[in-house]
């Protein structure tokens, strides 16, 4: 990477989309240092990392070890990320109906592509299907996670919730759901109903588009 037009100049006269990953990280840090000039850290970190997803989804302690970072550039970095993850959450509860499912499946991806371990989540809403809370419920291993359709009811019925959206990621990257995707997913189903709460879709999340269990006529 060699920047010949300084990143800042060149977001002034041909706009922000304008910028490779390489000069849109060289903007966010500002400046290297004696030791560490900025090019050669956005080159160090863009390999040490595999590009701006694995960097801005690694460990925050995993960032500070790196040379030339140090604390301060590291929480920008960490920041960065969660500034994303607010900004597609605030699009759901703005108080509209949940009538995109582009942005909830862009939301759903941020927040549980690059878990490590599988992790369930809901999405709880209300009568007009407005976004009342996330919640992440359950926790596994790479191989998976123990859901309990009880404590799913539970939660539902807490939030006052009159339907529910849930996730899960396959930390394998294979978004096709799994046998035992399709069995919880019926066990959801048949205990929310007996709630009167509707579950409206499983989306199943790993490399690529989130899969839609209801769009494959799986729920």
């Amino acid at each position: 990477m060699h920047l010949s037009l300084a990143p800042r100049e060149k977001l002034a006269s041909l706009g922000v989309g304008a910028l490779s990953d390489h000069e849109l990280l060289a903007l966010l840090l500002c400046s290297g240092s004696a030791a560490m000039p900025l090019e050669r850290l956005v080159q160090g970190l863009m390999a040490r990392f595999g590009g701006l997803r694995g960097l801005l989804a690694a460990d925050h302690r995993a960032l500070q070890s790196q040379p030339g970072l140090g604390p301060a550039k590291s929480a920008q970095l960490s920041a960065v990320l969660e500034l994303s993850r607010r900004y597609l959450h605030q699009g759901l509860v703005r108080g509209d109906p949940l009538e995109n499912p582009e942005a909830t499946e862009l939301y759903l991806k941020s927040m549980l592509r690059d878990a490590p371990h599988e992790v369930f989540v809901c999405l709880f809403l209300d009568t007009r299907h407005r976004v009342i809370a996330y919640e992440e419920l359950f926790h596994g291993t790479i191989d998976g996670a123990t859901v309990y359709p009880r404590v799913v009811a539970e939660k539902a019925l807490k939030h006052g919730a009159a339907a529910l959206i849930v996730a899960h990621n396959h930390p394998s990257g294979v978004s096709e759901p799994s046998l035992a995707d399709q069995v919880i997913t019926r066990r959801l189903k048949e205990a929310l109903a007996l709630l009167d709460i509707r579950l409206l879709d499983h989306f199943v999340i790993g490399e690529g588009n989130p899969v839609s269990m209801a769009a494959k006529g799986m729920l």
